[in-house]
């Protein structure tokens, strides 16, 4: 027979084991879905790329708006919108707090990463320096993980951007008049292709730009095809340069290029801060 300091110390051994079992559940150890259907889907993804889609998902399951410029502020967060001129739809924008594709995308990395490293527009976000890796629209959703960033539109007008969920799903802020929402992956149309965020140290030669849209090219010319023009100094990874047509610009002359693997095209280096020829950066022949 047990005593009675043995009987009470039976029980409570019992009962922190039952207290054990129920905390020791999926909801407390992995973000598993809400009823929304938002969370992370699939393996693989990384920690702040989990971290970003808990971020995202709080806002879908508490059916925050999307609001046309809506998550633009100072910093990253929903912020009331505006009207867009081209959608009648966006009336009540500037009444909605609430987020667009892109402010949605930067605030989730902002919670994940700490910083503000996504401010921008959905072509800033795709082309950023931070990217750990790329996919093209033809590789289709294969290589995707959880966290990454799927864009829509052209290289030199990316219109849309999603945070990808896994299992073919995908958290957007799609238009106005609606809420946040989990979404089938849309890989026909204007589908453009996907990039990995890297919220760690940035590696590469890392240089600014100057100036207000000056595009960036697909081939070391002033009368090759455009890609993307900035919008103003950005922060750019450069591969590696060359020298290749000569280039009068802004009361400078030139004949170096630099290629950027971020957005897959040549600026002339007249743009980019540093000199002539820049530092450390290898030849690319």
């Amino acid at each position: 027979m047990l005593r009675r300091t043995g009987l009470i110390g039976t029980l409570i051994g019992t009962l922190i084991g039952l207290l054990a079992v129920l905390l020791w559940t999926p909801a407390a150890h992995a973000a598993a879905p809400a009823a929304s259907g938002c969370g992370v889907l699939a393996p693989g993804g990384s920690a702040a790329a989990e971290r970003a889609i808990a971020a995202a998902c709080a806002q879908v399951d508490a059916g925050t708006w999307y609001t046309w410029g809506g998550g633009h502020g100072a910093r990253p967060g929903a912020t009331y919108g505006q009207v867009d001129p081209t959608d009648p739809a966006s009336e009540h924008d500037p009444e909605r707090l609430g987020f667009d594709c892109s402010g949605l995308v930067r605030y989730a990395y902002a919670q994940a990463a700490g910083s503000d490293i996504l401010d921008g527009d959905a072509s800033r976000q795709f082309y950023t320096h931070r990217a750990a890796d790329r996919f093209t629209a033809a590789q289709g959703s294969a290589p995707l993980l959880p966290g990454d960033l799927l864009a829509y539109g052209t290289s030199a007008d990316l219109h849309h951007i999603a945070l990808y969920l896994g299992a073919g799903k995908m958290a957007e802020a799609r238009q106005s008049g609606t809420r946040l929402m989990v979404s089938d992956v849309r890989l026909g149309g204007d589908y453009f292709g996907a990039v990995r965020v890297n919220t760690g140290a940035v590696t590469g030669h890392v240089f600014r730009t100057w100036g207000t849209g000056v595009w960036t090219k697909t081939a070391p010319s002033v009368g090759a095809g455009r890609v993307y023009a900035f919008p103003g100094p950005t922060t750019i990874r450069v591969q590696c340069q060359k020298h290749a047509e000569v280039v009068t610009a802004d009361g400078y002359t030139n004949d170096a290029w630099s290629y950027l693997p971020d957005y897959r095209a040549w600026m002339t280096n007249i743009y980019i801060q540093g000199p002539a020829w820049l530092d450390g950066v290898p030849d690319c022949s």
